[in-house]
């Protein structure tokens, strides 16, 4: 394959990609942010709320699931400059529509449209990104993404509080959008899609990834060790509230749109921070490990007796962020370990799998934990933490090293005639 054009840290692909995941994050956590006061507006109850929440969340997740699919099929067969433009235009149209939702179910819809949307996002730009940086820059240049997208969060959260406003807050998330589609009308295809495009082999198969077991493995693999980084945001942070009625009392005021908040700008801290510890280390795997450490650390903060007032829960909320702020690394790698006509579907579905993977890790930690067998919130939240790092080290330590991997390669069932 040909020699792959190179860009710099600060230009426009790079960018572009950073303000595409910001817009991508702004309205990923904005229902949560906004989710009480949107949802009693269209028809909930305070004993409905809980019910409708979920309702609505679960058809945004069932979007993220099946969007990741599409929009990773999309990147590899028609390109990743087509996924960053289409995933963009659906989103923003989804977040115009979700402002002038009357009822639950055209919520949920709405939702459900702008969650494939959302899928397309970070990975298609993951991917860009990863194939136009020089390999000593990748993991910089993807923590920039990582890390000025995640900011995406502390915006919502302040929009809301300033505006109070929850359907302007939507129709802002879809004019950023759509502002972002002027900027990238002058970004370039990625050099290495372009000359795959002539090789005469199947791309964007998605069943590929189960039709040869070593690559089967590096999937399943790729999408365990990012788990904690939901546990920790859709358990912890979400329900801080919740945990704090049970570690300091039911005097606590914790508001975990505010806990959100903090530990996303940890998170986006640390997938700034990461990329120069992968720098330093030159290596994907030991960053993450320095990470897995801290956030070990963090989780047995959280659920000690220092954690006993609204101010430490917050400060500790921010640090879980931080020490789970290898997003970027996890998606980096995600990019890394798959060959050209493979790589966009495998960047947009790994994280979309370990999104999908939260109602999964919720079912164990309220389902089975708390209503059948009757444990407390803390204690069910300590073994659902000791078994989602116990799968997540497992998975890492067989997980291989990609700081040095050339990217200019294919994946090959069979000889290319």
């Amino acid at each position: 394959m040909t020699q792959n054009k190179q860009i710099g840290l600060l230009s426009l692909p790079v960018m572009v990609a950073a303000l595409g995941y910001f817009v991508d994050v702004y309205d990923l956590l904005l229902f949560t942010i906004v989710r009480k006061p949107s949802v009693m507006s269209v028809g909930a109850t305070e004993k409905s709320i809980l019910v409708d929440s979920a309702h609505i969340i679960n058809w945004q997740m069932s979007g993220l699931l099946i969007g990741g699919i599409l929009w990773g099929v999309i990147g590899d067969k028609k390109g990743r400059l087509k996924v960053l433009f289409g995933s963009i235009l659906l989103y923003s149209v989804a977040n115009i529509l979700t402002s002038f939702v009357q009822t639950v179910d055209q919520y949920a819809y709405c939702r459900f449209v702008g969650g494939i949307g959302l899928a397309g996002e970070l990975g298609a730009g993951i991917t860009l990104v990863s194939e136009m940086l020089p390999k000593n820059k990748r993991g910089i240049g993807t923590s920039m993404v990582a890390g000025i997208g995640l900011f995406g969060a502390v915006v919502a959260y302040f929009t809301y509080q300033y505006t109070s406003d929850w359907r302007l807050c939507y129709q802002i998330g879809g004019v950023l959008g759509f502002f972002l589609l002027i900027l990238r009308i002058r970004v370039a295809e990625s050099f290495m899609f372009e000359s795959a495009k002539l090789a005469n082999i199947e791309k964007g198969n998605f069943f590929q990834f189960f039709s040869n077991k070593k690559r089967f493995s590096k999937y399943i693999k790729a999408i365990l060790i990012g788990l904690p980084t939901w546990f920790v945001i859709g358990v912890l942070v979400n329900y801080s509230n919740q945990f704090a009625k049970g570690l300091y009392g039911e005097t606590n005021k914790i508001d975990s749109g505010r806990a959100v908040m903090f530990a996303y700008v940890g998170i986006a801290i640390g997938d700034l921070v990461i990329g120069y510890v992968s720098q330093y280390f030159k290596s994907r795997k030991k960053a993450l490990l320095v990470f897995y450490i801290l956030n070990s650390i963090a989780m047995i903060l959280f659920f000690s007796a220092f954690n006993n007032s609204d101010d430490r829960m917050y400060a500790i909320c921010g640090l879980l962020g931080f020490s789970t702020g290898y997003w970027a690394i996890f998606n980096q790698m995600a990019a890394e370990q798959f060959g050209t006509n493979l790589r966009a579907t495998a960047a947009t579905t790994i994280p979309n799998m370990v999104r999908g993977a939260l109602p999964l890790i919720n079912f164990l930690f309220l389902d089975i934990l708390q209503k059948q067998l009757g444990w407390t919130i803390i204690q069910s939240g300590i073994l659902t933490g000791v078994i989602v790092m116990s799968v997540t080290i497992f998975a890492f330590v067989f997980t291989e090293e990609t700081y040095h991997k050339d990217l200019d390669y294919l994946e090959l069932d069979k000889p290319v005639p």
